[in-house]
């Protein structure tokens, strides 16, 4: 059984509790972040607490807590939970309970830190690639992640109905943007594209960024629909999925129809920069 926190308290999970008059349950108001480890460090634990004070900065809700106590609370979970030999790490702040179940009060949330076992997606995905498809849609407040996913739950929906892993949301432009837990990356001439503005700054998307310079061309920019047709491959990056090929687009094949040499290699270079960070 994990040991999670919950509210200043180190509990059992089959122990937790949320009140049943909290934002988060009655009207969908909270922020998450999630994230896993290597060698049982959380991998950039300091910039998903960044990002996860961002989404409550967003979204209106005050977190009473210093970003150091929450990473520290985090570490302190994972010290709890020595049986799991990798991790998935969620922590959730609630909107807290509210006298006109309505609008926050401020400290009224709850801080909770949740740890499970790392499941590993098939391996199919990384050696054949996968498909995902486009929907017209985008999430109101990109930047922040928050406990909403009734938009991207629907397109999760569609997405299973193709035979599809992933939806990737086209905005009212015909910008691609980012999938509905994942970044977008296209690959072109052996330049890499991904969408720079209107997203959810993913992690590993960031972590890419930060190792690939000097390794390959990257360029952010906006990505028209009418592009992916010319795409030579592509891939999304999520922290449940690191970098997982895309061989098919709604009908569109991509490239050859297999997973192309350019993913493989900036797969490489993740694989060795996530090995050396957890060692570390």
């Amino acid at each position: 059984m994990d040991t999670w926190y919950v509210d200043g308290k180190f509990l059992s999970e089959n122990e937790v509790v949320v009140s049943a008059k909290d934002l988060v349950i009655l009207r969908g108001f909270g922020v998450f972040d999630f994230l896993r480890t290597y060698h049982r460090k959380p991998f950039y634990l300091n910039e998903h607490v960044d990002r996860f004070f961002n989404s409550a900065d967003v979204i209106g809700l005050s977190i009473p807590m210093t970003k150091k106590e929450v990473a520290d609370i985090v570490l302190e979970t994972m010290a709890k939970n020595p049986h799991l030999d990798e991790a998935n790490i969620r922590f959730v702040f609630t909107g807290g309970e509210s006298p006109d179940n309505t609008l926050p009060v401020d400290n009224a949330g709850k801080l909770m830190v949740m740890v499970s076992h790392k499941h590993n997606c098939p391996a199919e995905w990384y050696t054949d690639g996968v498909k995902v498809i486009t929907v017209n849609r985008k999430r109101e407040f990109p930047t922040a992640k928050s406990v909403d996913y009734i938009g991207a739950i629907q397109a999760q929906r569609q997405a299973r109905k193709e035979g599809a892993i992933e939806a990737v949301y086209v905005d009212e432009k015909n910008r691609v943007l980012e999938a509905t837990t994942c970044n977008f990356f296209g690959v072109k001439n052996g330049k890499l594209i991904t969408t720079g503005e209107g997203i959810l700054p993913g992690i590993t998307r960031m972590a890419l960024l930060d190792i690939l310079p000097g390794k390959i061309d990257i360029e952010i920019r906006d990505i028209d629909k009418s592009e992916l047709a010319g795409l030579d491959e592509a891939f999304i990056t999520a922290s449940n999925k690191e970098i997982v090929p895309v061989v098919r687009i709604d009908d569109l094949v991509i490239g050859d129809g297999k997973v192309g040499n350019v993913t493989k290699q900036v797969r490489a270079w993740f694989d060795a920069y996530t090995d050396e960070y957890g060692r570390k």
